[in-house]
């Protein structure tokens, strides 16, 4: 069995709209903040569903929703996988109303960490602003993430593949726009196996949340804790 959806996340003035799940009596998410959007109706396109539930969820109707990746959550509940669609907008028009499925709040950008995510998200939410399209596999069992895989698209570039497992992060970064690129990337990371503010593999840029830092280009995850 598997569930086909949408998760949309409306930008605006360096906010992010989200939805906090805290209405519904059994709600799987129950606590969490997520995007909007939900299941697709038969027939209905990825963009036609995004819109769709949006407007069910917020009274505000999206334009032109960019398509920025694709999430697979292997057996994520009672053997069901789930796929979602991940859309980011940033036109809409409409006044923003009460959901039925929580509570609508604009956060600001630098706070969407903070919040109440699933595990999960925490990698995934800072891959939206960046200029590549990736698709995403998250493993959860019994509700507790265990560990993800992702592969990039970058326009006119070669794709990165990274891998991380729950305890032991491991990652490549592969072949960027050249050999070169990818010769610097590990003299970078050589250099910098001690700095806790970049990543140890690409030397990218990276984002910390409660002793947990993730790499915002490879998606390489580690303790701050780490020797």
């Amino acid at each position: 069995m598997f569930k086909l959806a949408t998760l949309v996340y409306l930008k605006h003035a360096g906010h992010t709209l989200m939805l906090h799940r805290i209405k519904r009596a059994h709600d799987l998410h129950q606590g969490k903040w997520n995007g909007l959007g939900g299941k697709f109706e038969p027939g209905e396109s990825p963009e036609a569903c995004a819109v769709r539930e949006v407007y069910e969820e917020s009274g505000l109707t999206i334009r032109h929703p960019e398509l920025r990746g694709f999430l697979t959550f292997p057996r994520f509940r009672d053997d069901e996988d789930w796929y979602a669609f991940v859309f980011v907008a940033r036109q809409f028009s409409g006044t923003l109303a009460d959901s039925a499925e929580g509570v609508l709040a604009w956060i600001e950008d630098s706070r969407l960490l903070d919040l109440s995510l699933w595990e999960g998200d925490r990698i995934f939410l800072p891959w939206l602003d960046q200029d590549r399209f990736f698709s995403g596999r998250f493993f959860y069992e019994n509700g507790q993430f265990r560990s993800h895989e992702v592969a990039f698209y970058p326009p006119h570039a070669p794709q990165t593949h990274a891998t991380e497992t729950a305890g032991t992060a491991t990652a490549n970064a592969t072949a960027n726009a050249t050999a070169n690129a990818t010769a610097n990337a590990t003299a970078n990371a050589t250099a910098n196996a001690t700095d806790d503010s970049v990543c140890w593999v690409c030397g990218g840029p990276v984002l910390a949340h409660l002793c947990k830092i993730t790499c915002t280009v490879c998606g390489f995850r580690r303790d701050c804790s780490d020797p």
